[in-house]
């Protein structure tokens, strides 16, 4: 049967411990995260397919969900999906596990609304390292939530909405997190390195084509109504916002 995310009002306040919930069919895989994430002081709470995920997304609040992409019921990125368009834009990181490691296939799961990618098999340290700092990126010091405006294009970190002059449109998560990041460094010239790091904290092994089509689909839809270029491109450094 069909699972729909319940209404927020229903829902528990979250924990003050950091609570991290694992979604994965694989029991050893399940097993070994959870003593990981145990013996550095996480709560931790699991389950076994995409239908409970959500379920326990609901009942236990969690910090960071830790999703399978390849799950009986209801696959993890679907789940991603439904978390965020459940208003979980506020809500828990997700970080995505999958053998999947196509450039396609990393698209996909961060369109889906997961904030960061592991690649199976992968050492229990850089697991660590990667639910560190979706903690950190969750809730940054001083990220603020104000409205954010570079000439005429205007960002909302709180209620999504974008805009160019008065023209609305929609983005990904992703496209979204980029975006602010550049409108919070105006004028300044962003290395590629650095955008990788902040925006999706972890490396793409050698291979990071994936910002280059983020900024194409920026680019689509910030200059859909005929607007001049805002997102400029300093070849061989990396990108920044200002008007031509």
């Amino acid at each position: 049967m069909d699972m729909l995310l319940i209404d927020d009002s229903t829902i528990p306040p979250r924990p003050s411990m950091t609570t991290i919930l694992i979604a994965d069919d694989d029991p050893k895989i399940v097993d070994m995260l959870r003593r990981t994430l145990t013996y550095e002081g996480y709560k931790v709470v699991t389950a076994a397919d995409g239908y409970e995920a959500l379920v326990q997304a609901q009942s236990a609040r969690p910090d960071v969900i830790v999703l399978d992409w390849l799950m009986p019921g209801l696959q993890g990125v679907e789940v991603a999906r439904r978390l965020h368009a459940a208003g979980a834009a506020r809500g828990p990181a997700i970080l995505m596990l999958t053998a999947k490691d196509a450039i396609e296939d990393r698209v996909a799961g961060l369109d889906s609304g997961a904030d960061d990618y592991l690649v199976k098999p992968f050492a229990p340290a850089e697991f660590l390292a990667r639910i560190r700092a979706l903690l950190r990126r969750k809730d940054p010091a001083g990220a603020g939530d104000q409205p954010l405006s570079f000439a005429d294009l205007y960002l909302d970190p709180v209620t999504r909405e974008t805009r160019r002059g008065d023209r609305r449109f929609e983005l990904t998560p992703k496209e979204f997190e980029l975006l602010a990041f550049l409108m919070r460094h105006p004028r300044q010239v962003v290395q590629r390195e650095k955008l990788l790091e902040e925006v999706w904290g972890y490396d793409f092994n050698g291979n990071d084509n994936v910002l280059d089509v983020y900024i194409g689909y920026l680019r689509t839809k910030t200059e859909a109504g005929g607007e001049t270029r805002l997102i400029q491109t300093m070849r061989g450094v990396g990108y920044v916002m200002r008007e031509e």
